[in-house]
C-alpha cells in the first residue's frame, strides 16, 4: 500500500483511522481512477472513526452536470448502524448533501455503493 501513487494523499487518514485504512484505500482508488471523480476531497469524520471522500462524479451521456457526492467507505465485516449515518451526516455538518454513498468494500477487492438518505424519504417509482 505505501508504494502506491495514491498513497501520500491517503497517509494521514490512514495513520489516524486505521481499522477503516483499508476501506478508505479501496475507495479512493476506485472513485479516482475507475470512475473517474474529480475535486476529490478528504473529509475527516471524527464521530464515525473514518474519513470520507468528496467529489464530483462525471457527468452522464445523457449530459446531466457533474454530480456532488460523499462517500463512507466501510468493510464489509464491519457492524454499521443508523446512528452511524446520523453521525456521518452530523460530522458534515453545513456541507452534509441530503444522501451519501456507503461503499462496503469486500476482501476480494469488490465494491457495493448503496445511497443513503437523511431521514426518510419516499422511493421514486
Amino acid at each position: 500500500m505505501q508504494t502506491h501513487p495514491s498513497y501520500p494523499e491517503l497517509t494521514r487518514y490512514l495513520s489516524k483511522y486505521p481499522s477503516s485504512a483499508g476501506a478508505l484505500f479501496q475507495t479512493f482508488n476506485d472513485v479516482t481512477l475507475a470512475q473517474k471523480w474529480s475535486n476529490i476531497e478528504l473529509v475527516d469524520l471524527p464521530d464515525c472513526q473514518r474519513a470520507a471522500i468528496k467529489g464530483l462524479r462525471p457527468s452522464s451521456d445523457s449530459g446531466e452536470l457533474p454530480t456532488a457526492c460523499v462517500v463512507l467507505p466501510c468493510a464489509l465485516a464491519e457492524p454499521i448502524s443508523t446512528s452511524h449515518f446520523g453521525a456521518a451526516f452530523t460530522s458534515l455538518g453545513e456541507r452534509a448533501p441530503k444522501e451519501l454513498y456507503l461503499a462496503i468494500c469486500a476482501e476480494d477487492s469488490s465494491i457495493v455503493y448503496y445511497k443513503i438518505s437523511k431521514g426518510i424519504v419516499k422511493p421514486s417509482i
